[in-house]
């Protein structure tokens, strides 16, 4: 079987040499190249074509976003981001890397041994392997991190919704909630498609985000900033209020139960919690064909199931 070919732009010696010694013991992965800086990175990634790269946000010179639009614009690869502090600017950064391209943020691991070594590699190299096989395409991305000259997929999408988000405005009677799933590139797509809904947009909006648990507060923080709504993190019985997205909290279910939330431990669906499918089901129990359903871009199969039955229940989906 033909190994997947990781390139690792890491500048902490330690944090290289640990990633490039799990890569190496994974059977399905090889280390393509390596290197301390994104400049060199950039020079031979032309040459060396990894299949996946693994990228330090916190570089010396060219930082990982500078790196991230480089990389999307010239030689298009699947990038896996990698930060250690989630309270700072990095984290911002990280989620503009996102933005602009990049498939998912890990949090870079704090030692090289330890009694959760062996989860915390055999995680990273998972995401590797699944990042690798996601089809990415060139993004025209300036500065500001506005399309240039490109619609993406996502945007596309997100005028598809615009004339659905109109008669939902205009016909409010009709929806009572919208949920939202998303995974792998979901940040993008969310941004792309909350952007595009109007400020009065009459109903609450639930979310499905899967993403690294240590920044699923400042993500909240930062999707916030760049859409017209409030983001709040769901909590159990809370009654859901038009114009504010609920994010599914940390390792628990997000169902919608009698008109409020609901937060359940139960276990994974789809190898995901929170997963989207199980949202969309309670959705399609509680209110039938009054949901309106959006499965985003992702990894896996989660969400399809839910949204199967909130079709099959009147409700709209897309």
């Amino acid at each position: 079987m033909k190994k997947i070919r990781v390139m690792i732009v890491e500048d902490s010696l330690v944090i290289r040499t640990y990633l490039e010694h799990i890569i190496m013991r994974d059977p399905r992965l090889e280390v393509a190249a390596s290197f301390a800086n994104a400049e060199d990175a950039l020079k031979k990634i032309a040459v060396i074509l990894p299949d996946v790269i693994s990228l330090d946000i916190r570089l010396p010179a060219m930082n990982g976003l500078d790196a991230t639009l480089r990389i999307m614009s010239e030689h298009p690869t699947p990038i896996v981001v990698f930060a250690a502090n989630v309270d700072s600017d990095e984290l911002n950064i990280s989620m503009n890397a996102l933005k602009a391209g990049a498939l998912t943020v890990l949090e870079k691991p704090a030692g090289v041994s330890g009694p959760d070594y062996e989860r915390i590699a055999l995680g990273i190299c998972d995401q590797l392997v699944s990042m690798s096989v996601v089809k990415v395409v060139r993004q025209r991305t300036a500065r500001s991190l506005t399309m240039v000259g490109q619609k993406t997929s996502a945007s596309i999408f997100a005028s598809t919704l615009a004339p659905t988000a109109s008669r939902v405005v205009g016909r409010s009677d009709r929806f009572r909630v919208l949920g939202l799933v998303a995974s792998t590139g979901g940040p993008n797509a969310l941004v792309n498609v909350l952007s595009k809904l109007p400020a009065n947009f009459p109903l609450p909006m639930l979310l499905v985000q899967h993403i690294t648990p240590s920044f699923l507060l400042s993500f909240a923080s930062w999707l916030e900033g760049l859409c017209p709504f409030k983001v709040v993190i769901a909590k159990e019985g809370e009654l859901p209020l038009a114009g504010h997205i609920y994010m599914a909290p940390v390792d628990r279910h997000l169902r919608l139960e009698a008109g409020r939330l609901s937060l359940s431990d139960s276990p994974p669906v789809s190898m995901q919690k929170p997963s989207g499918t199980i949202l969309f089901q309670s959705m399609a129990k509680t209110l039938g064909p009054r949901c309106l359903a959006v499965l985003l871009t992702g990894m896996g199969e989660d969400g399809a199931i839910g949204m199967k039955e909130i079709y099959d229940s009147g409700g709209h989906t897309l």
